[in-house]
């Protein structure tokens, strides 16, 4: 997982916090929202935008297909 987003977070919480006892509090915050993220099964930005090119070139080739298909039923109509 990305910790940009964690750390971003925590940063955020950090600075709330700095003038208060409440140290153990962004420990355990950040612990507690890492758990969080991890159950939401969260993808990469790259991973997604792989699977988003594979699929694309998939949609080609199903077009491609269906065109053909379509293409040797007309002749198999007309023959």
């Amino acid at each position: 997982m990305d910790n940009r987003i964690l750390d971003e977070i925590s940063s955020k919480i950090r600075n709330l916090l700095s003038n208060t006892p409440a140290g153990d509090l962004e420990k355990n915050l950040r612990a507690l929202l890492a758990a969080q993220f991890a159950r939401l099964d969260l993808v990469t930005r790259e991973e997604f935008d792989v699977q988003r090119e594979v699929l694309l070139r998939a949609r080609e080739k199903i077009t491609q297909l269906e065109n053909r298909v379509a293409e040797l039923e007309r002749k198999k109509s007309t023959g």
